[in-house]
């Protein structure tokens, strides 16, 4: 008997503690940023194959950015202050199904699959880039107020396209070396998941810092925050749904809930 209180206890205190399933409905209150502010340039990276799986992600269907309606529109507010400096924001990454996080995770426990290693995680190990803090198993992404972007000087130059099995070179290559997206220069290229990444990496001076205190700056004015190991990644301060992971894809028309 004892025994048995003991392992439905056990039981009872994992349910308690494991995450609540992924929401697979869109509140009302997500929107597609291209319809809040059309001047800004997406380069949704998950939809194609130039990144660092080498393949299109799980669960986007389109290369939309979706956001809750909040952080499209402080977004906004954060080209409004770019544009007459002569800058737009380009969007990489906005909502991320929870479908796509575990892609990320059954790619990353696959040792043998390092195709996008040499552009996009060359100095450090598969094996730690959760424990790195590069990769999570629920990310703020998820939520519908995070974003990863850049700026790219106005007039904006024609996009470069990745074509698949092309030489890849380190995402911490000089500017004109490593892939160039028409964006400037922030130190690397987006997703390098290196050290170099970190937004105040001492390492990274002159106008390489400037652009990501340009870009930092801001975004913080319109009521962002940034994740300090990656330059491209920023949050909504007081985000709606901090607690709620949405699993819906990306696509339109949104699923409805």
């Amino acid at each position: 008997m004892v025994r048995r209180i003991v392992a439905l206890s056990l039981i009872f205190t994992s349910l308690i503690a494991a995450p609540a399933p992924a929401v697979a409905a869109a509140p009302a209150t997500f929107v597609d940023l291209a319809a809040v502010d059309p001047t800004i340039l997406h380069d949704i990276r998950y939809a194609q194959a130039h990144n660092f799986v080498g393949r299109r992600i799980r669960g986007y269907l389109e290369p939309r950015c979706l956001l809750t309606r909040r952080a499209a529109s402080a977004l906004k507010t954060a080209q409004a202050a770019l544009r007459p400096r002569g800058y737009t924001l380009k969007v990489y990454d906005c909502y991320r199904p929870q479908r796509a996080v575990n892609d990320f995770a059954a790619w990353a426990g696959n040792a043998a699959d390092n195709r996008m290693k040499r552009e996009f995680y060359p100095r450090v190990a598969k094996s730690t880039l959760f424990a790195d803090g590069y990769l999570a198993h629920r990310s703020g992404h998820s939520r519908g107020s995070t974003v990863d972007l850049t700026l790219v000087r106005l007039p904006a130059a024609a996009e470069p396209r990745y074509v698949p099995g092309q030489p890849l070179v380190p995402c911490y290559a000089p500017y004109g070396r490593r892939f160039r997206d028409n964006s400037i220069d922030m130190g690397t290229g987006y997703d390098c998941f290196d050290p170099l990444a970190a937004t105040l990496d001492p390492r990274v001076t002159g106008a390489r810092r400037a652009n990501r205190l340009l870009l930092r700056d801001a975004m913080t004015a319109a009521g962002f925050s940034n994740y300090s190991h990656e330059w491209w990644h920023y949050t909504l301060d007081g985000e709606p749904y901090r607690s709620t992971y949405f699993d819906f894809p990306v696509a339109r028309p949104l699923p409805a809930g």
